[in-house]
């Protein structure tokens, strides 16, 4: 599991679909399987995951991405899973890591 955490400003719904269309379009093998909004007030949240085939791991990588705005910040927390190898350690996440770059190219 990797996780990269930031907050950003901007249009909440415009930062949500630029993020959803960037992995999406990044890997021929990524798709969006679920996703949910939420607003109550004036707070704002959205849950994205996402799956993709990593040819270095040879295995399925998961991305969880959750946006929260209450206020002019964007707060994201995107948490990868399922692109390790081994039975008792941890091994080999460049699958992991690779999908959380391009989180980081598309901020």
């Amino acid at each position: 599991m990797a996780k990269f955490e930031t907050r950003v400003t901007g249009d909440f719904y415009s930062v949500v679909k630029k993020i959803e269309n960037g992995i999406i379009n990044g890997s021929f093998t990524a798709s969006l399987e679920d996703s949910s909004d939420f607003k109550i007030g004036d707070a704002l949240c959205s849950v994205r995951v996402f799956e993709r085939y990593s040819y270095t791991g040879s295995n399925r990588v998961s991305l969880s991405v959750t946006f929260f705005q209450n206020s002019s910040e964007i707060l994201i927390s995107a948490i990868t899973s399922g692109g390790s190898q081994g039975a008792l350690f941890k091994i080999n996440t460049f699958g992991e890591e690779a999908f959380l770059d391009k989180i980081k190219e598309l901020l």
